[in-house]
């Protein structure tokens, strides 16, 4: 697998990315562990991880289990320096997590201090913010969304986080800040602000992105191509529904949705006719549904890395199947004409 500059970070990381979202609830730490080989033998050495992980569902007894079980890796079997480490910082809403509380300069250090202990390691490579203090118009909030007018109060904001990021660098217990559930003011703001102070540039964005949510596609992918700010694409198979295993609105036993039914809001009767008009679309091209979908998102005008996350190491061999996949003309035609007769399917 080649790797890839991320951005204006100076770091080169795999064309896709290892997501440990399952680690820990849905996988165990054996399987888990059988999964970090895999990715190990294929080459996919950029691993994304939070401090809230695992989900499926989201518990306060499991907050952190996805980080320790990479550091118990880590501490197994080496290879530290082999790995470009991604990890988050949560913040506002997600009261499981230091008490949900804004992210802040102080309660970022705090969150990073947490995370290098249980991942067993003296430092992180990509450092994410995994939500906007502000709130955003992700995860189905678009339908409702109000934004918000306190520019000062975000902008100082900005340059506390900024600021304490500028002096963690310097420490060595990071390399790069990212953004993660974003928007294109929120993001252009963070590279203004850099840009202007001499401080630390967000490298990444990591928000969803699938064949079935393109929000991403008109402002969005501006601003990543003439920034180089790539997108780290996450639920690229639309949290499974791409997979083709829930049509007919049928759950399998152990799946996703047998943990969160609405899958957030994403089980919408246009979200199984969107799936059974793209799974048409492969068959027809003689293409596996689940490859397309991620070699979709390495087709955009903008840097997108993938992130892959499965629950079973076959899942994670088969989505692996994509690396060398590349859709031609008349697919990448066909999936846009799908895309305009079923838009925005959630």
């Amino acid at each position: 697998m080649r790797l890839i500059p991320l951005g204006k970070s100076g770091l080169k990381v795999s064309e896709f990315c290892l997501g440990t979202m399952t680690f820990g609830s849905q996988t165990d730490e054996a399987g888990s562990h059988a999964q970090i080989a895999l990715a190990l033998d294929r080459g996919m050495t950029f691993w994304d991880t939070a401090e809230m992980y695992p989900t499926n569902p989201v518990k306060v007894d499991w907050a952190g289990d996805s980080e320790r079980i990479l550091g118990r890796w880590f501490a197994q079997a080496g290879g530290r320096d082999k790995v470009v480490l991604a990890t988050k910082v949560s913040g506002n809403g997600m009261s499981f997590v230091r008490g949900g509380s804004d992210i802040t300069g102080a309660s970022l250090r705090a969150a990073l201090e947490g995370s290098l202990r249980r991942l067993q390691t003296d430092y992180v490579d990509l450092y994410q913010l995994h939500w906007p203090n502000r709130g955003s118009y992700h995860f189905r909030q678009m339908w409702t969304y109000a934004p918000g007018s306190d520019r000062a109060g975000f902008l100082a904001h900005a340059e506390d986080v900024l600021d304490t990021c500028a002096v963690l660098i310097a420490e060595g217990k990071l390399r790069a800040v990212g953004l993660s559930n974003e928007t294109v003011w929120g993001s252009a703001q963070w590279l203004r602000l850099a840009e202007a102070r001499g401080l630390p540039r967000m490298a990444s964005v990591q928000n969803e992105y699938s064949l079935l949510c393109r929000v991403f596609d008109t402002d969005f992918a501006e601003l990543a191509a003439m920034e180089d700010m790539p997108l780290l694409a996450f639920s690229t198979l639309g949290t499974g529904l791409l997979t083709g295993k829930y049509q007919g609105d049928v759950t399998p036993a152990g799946s996703r949705r047998s943990f969160t039914p609405g899958l957030g809001g994403r089980t919408t009767p246009r979200a199984f006719a969107a799936v059974a008009a793209y799974h048409d679309l492969a068959r027809r091209h003689g293409l596996d549904p689940v490859q397309m979908a991620i070699a979709f998102c390495r087709s955009r005008a903008f840097r997108c890395i993938p992130i892959l996350g499965a629950t079973t190491v076959a899942q994670l061999e088969r989505q692996l199947g994509a690396a060398d996949l590349r859709l031609s003309a008349d697919v990448l035609r066909e999936i846009d004409a799908v895309h305009r007769d079923q838009p925005l399917p959630y």
